[in-house]
């Protein structure tokens, strides 16, 4: 859908407008009435949980509420409506049209009181993969606990299934251990929505004898089912169930059982992350029962905590309560922090930790009560000096005859980097609204004051005091227009010029302008890859990024240094972007520009895109230069990484998606100083008097005939009374109730023939495509001069 743009101060936003912005962004938004109903639902219903939003429309939210969830919504929303907070937010669940359900973080404000809205608009943010780790590394966290202080198998084989259902459908569910001497099943455990208990019985063919046979996970579903009855290797024993899911219980030395859950309606009940995490806890099931069988309590204790160690993924060891000294450390704490386990055994566990945290991790291990379970985020240092995120759960048992803490730390990095991703692209792109519409609103105000200085410059001669003044007047417009286009550049809504480009061509001629622009003290040196791909994009943009990175980097070397210009061909794969998520997985034509300079901390290059920000002395930059490569480079649908450390110098790193498509070779615009004239008539629609006072006064000096409308429902009506041809409409993107798309549409349906020139003070991209496809529509970017809107309507006339 197009992007639509900012609305001017006082403009009111129709139904239309408001739900394509609200549809542009990724969340599902909706609108509530008081009393809950849905007033408005965005695209985002429809993509993610496959209703319709015109479907929503006017059913109450607790519909799609989990019936857990819907109360708790009810009374903030009665809440909302009696003199409550303004703000709720929570976690709930929301159904799928499928059936299915979906977690998310809801946040609600209350808009009551603003017409255009009149309810209470709620976010909810997707968080169902994030619920689900959650969940199973709670799951995992309180079997484990439970490992460790239940005896009893009964009471430990009910506590796993309720921990269970806390993850996937395991209402129906039973533990079958294989008694070796009369080669049948035992069920310790039993539960089960249609069927009862059975009594011991031969292994035979059933699934669960399958499974245990061949000691592997399976996911048989009814299809699959069939497929095994047909070759003689499973028979249905039980009633029948589409979705069935079985895991093997393994101890180091044999498999033991099975652990099984199945699902009587849903064939899609289970899947493989399912089945992976099902097999996570039937090993800790078959250590559990390994345990019980034990007779020797000490070897119970520390084969089961071997056990434990040796399957479990996360990174778990064993301290002493007193002395914090590591006991035990298993496999994957030794692979994820480097250490051996000599050197684990010789440290304490206050030396994994962050020098800055050390302090308050021993005031915690105070406050902690005995055999109390811990959760806490944590910075660790691995042996490599590397700092890492960790979210660790510990609680306090008795190992060996003494008091110890067991903790299992899962390393929360990746996450964390990418919480902090978003929360920074969200607030580039609320920034980049904000610079769009104050670009908008400036470009209105320069297309006046331009416009009435050049109508003063070519009226009657001023004298040449005056003249000098608006001399002045027009120049210091022109630096103004020119920061407006880099604020529309930050934001992505400037007029771009793509064709298919090499940009070795670029670099080029960049190569021959740059060295009298960083001076003779800072070396250029360019490389340019022979077999370079091509790339879609604006040449003009992509001089100016150039440019921009270059003056930038002769910024950070007072003393002179080194700029390296390069371009090559890039393959990003898998193992890249999965350290860069943002990045997709193709080909690229990467622009590299490095420098010697001073560098950037950490804090600098997490702030060097946003608008203004800058690191110079005031006066010597404005802080858009950067933020105008960002935007260029999003634009052209690509991505822009920095590398800098601070004395070491900086790069960024461009990559553009690489197009098979031949070079287009672009001719010079034409030239010529001579305003066209011409003697059609124009319809000009333009909501901002200046605005349109100014352009009729341009239109008329060329010799047109003007019929002026303040807005979309005015323009139609002078077309109404209007005996005579109207040979052009000149019309604003946005005017209040009816934007000028809407006009061009309504005009057409009763004058086919007439042609359109749209006015913007940013790109609108619905025009922008329409102008691009239709030979009979154009754009003309704000601020415009007399001389170009009388080349453009002359252009546009002339076309046949």
């Amino acid at each position: 859908m197009p992007q639509r743009a900012p609305f001017a101060p006082g403009t009111v936003i129709g139904p239309e407008q408001l739900s394509t912005l609200l549809d542009s962004v990724q969340e599902l938004i909706t609108i509530l009435s008081p009393d809950g109903i849905i007033q408005f639902a965005s695209a985002g219903f429809s993509r993610l949980l496959g209703h319709r939003a015109e479907d929503l429309a006017g059913r109450p939210i607790t519909e799609l509420l989990h019936v857990n969830d819907a109360e708790g919504v009810r009374e903030r929303l009665r809440d909302r409506s009696t003199g409550g907070s303004g703000t709720f937010g929570g976690r709930c669940r929301l159904r799928s049209k499928d059936g299915s359900w979906r977690w998310f973080d809801a946040a609600a404000r209350d808009h009551t009181d603003l017409p255009a809205i009149e309810g209470t608009v709620v976010n909810f943010r997707d968080v169902t993969d994030l619920r689900r780790m959650e969940s199973e590394r709670q799951v995992i966290s309180e079997i484990v606990h439970a490992l460790n202080q239940t005896a009893n198998l009964d009471e430990l084989l009910q506590g796993i299934h309720q921990a269970l259902k806390k993850v996937l459908h395991a209402e129906n569910c039973f533990v079958a251990l294989h008694d070796r001497e009369a080669d049948a099943f035992t069920f310790p455990f039993f539960a089960d929505e249609v069927d009862v208990a059975p009594a011991p019985q031969k292994v035979g063919r059933s699934c669960t004898a399958f499974v245990f046979r061949r000691g592997s996970p399976m996911l048989i579903s009814q299809h699959e089912f069939d497929r095994l009855a047909a070759e003689g290797e499973v028979e249905l024993v039980g009633s029948p169930s589409p979705s069935w899911l079985g895991v093997p219980l393994k101890t180091p030395t044999a498999t033991i059982g099975v652990l099984v859950v199945q699902h009587y309606h849903n064939e899609n009940a289970y899947d493989i992350r399912d089945l992976e995490f099902l097999s996570s806890v039937g090993g800790h099931i078959a250590l559990a029962i390994e345990r019980r069988r034990s007779e020797d309590a000490l070897r119970k204790n520390e084969e089961m905590f071997r056990l434990l160690f040796s399957y479990n993924p996360l990174p778990t060891w064993v301290i002493d309560r007193e002395t914090l000294r590591f006991l035990e450390v298993n496999d994957a704490a030794i692979h994820q922090y480097g250490y051996s386990l000599n050197e684990f055994k010789s440290m304490t566990s206050i030396e994994l930790r962050a020098e800055d945290e050390r302090a308050r991790y021993i005031d915690q291990l105070k406050q902690i009560p005995n055999e109390g379970l811990y959760r806490g985020l944590w910075k660790h240092r691995k042996k490599d000096g590397k700092i890492i995120q960790v979210e660790s759960i510990s609680h306090e048992l008795e190992y060996a005859g003494r008091r110890v803490r067991l903790v299992v730390a899962q390393d929360i990095s990746e996450r964390h980097l990418l919480e902090e991703q978003l929360r920074q692209s969200q607030k580039m792109e609320a920034v980049g609204r904000l610079a769009g519409g104050v670009a908008h609103d400036f470009n209105n105000l320069l297309t006046v004051i331009k416009g009435h200085a050049e109508l003063l410059l070519n009226g009657p001669a001023p004298s040449e005091q005056y003249a000098r003044k608006i001399e002045q007047i027009d120049r210091a417009a022109d630096r103004a227009t020119a920061l407006t286009r880099q604020l529309l550049a930050f934001s992505r809504l400037q007029v771009l010029q793509p064709h298919v480009m090499n940009l070795n061509d670029v670099v080029e001629e960049m190569g021959r302008l740059l060295p009298r622009l960083i001076g003779e003290d800072v070396e250029l040196v360019i490389r340019r890859a022979e077999d370079l791909g091509a790339i879609r994009a604006d040449a003009s943009q992509m001089e100016q990024v150039i440019m921009n990175l270059a003056v930038n980097a002769r910024d950070a070397m007072p003393n002179g240094g080194r700029i390296l210009i390069e371009t090559l061909n890039a393959g990003l794969d898998s193992t890249y972007s999965a350290m860069h998520p943002i990045i997709r997985q193709g080909r690229y034509i990467l622009l590299a520009v490095s420098d010697s300079g001073t560098g950037m901390d950490a804090e600098t290059q997490a702030r060097i895109f946003e608008p203004f920000f800058t690191t110079k002395p005031q006066g010597k930059g404005t802080g858009l230069g950067l933020s105008t490569v960002y935007g260029v480079v999003k634009q052209s649908a690509g991505f822009i990484w920095v590398y800098s450390e601070v004395g070491r110098g900086t790069c960024f790193k461009i990559y553009l998606p690489r197009v098979d498509q031949p070079v287009e070779r672009v001719g010079a615009a034409p030239s010529g100083s001579d305003a066209p004239r011409g003697t059609e008539t124009i319809l000009l629609a333009e909501d901002e008097q200046d605005v349109r006072e100014v352009a009729r006064e341009f239109l008329e000096s060329g010799g047109y005939t003007v019929i002026e409308a303040r807005d979309g429902a005015e323009a139609l009506k002078r077309v109404e009374k209007h005996q005579g041809i109207i040979d052009l409409l000149i019309t604003d993107m946005v005017m209040p109730g009816m934007t000028g798309q809407e006009l061009t549409g309504r005009l057409l349906q009763s004058r086919p023939e007439i042609r359109v020139l749209y006015m913007s003070g940013y790109s609108e991209r619905a025009a922008a495509d329409s102008a691009r496809g239709d030979s009979c529509m154009r754009l003309l970017a704000k601020p415009f001069s007399r001389w170009a809107l009388l080349r453009a309507v002359h252009e546009i006339l002339r076309q046949t």
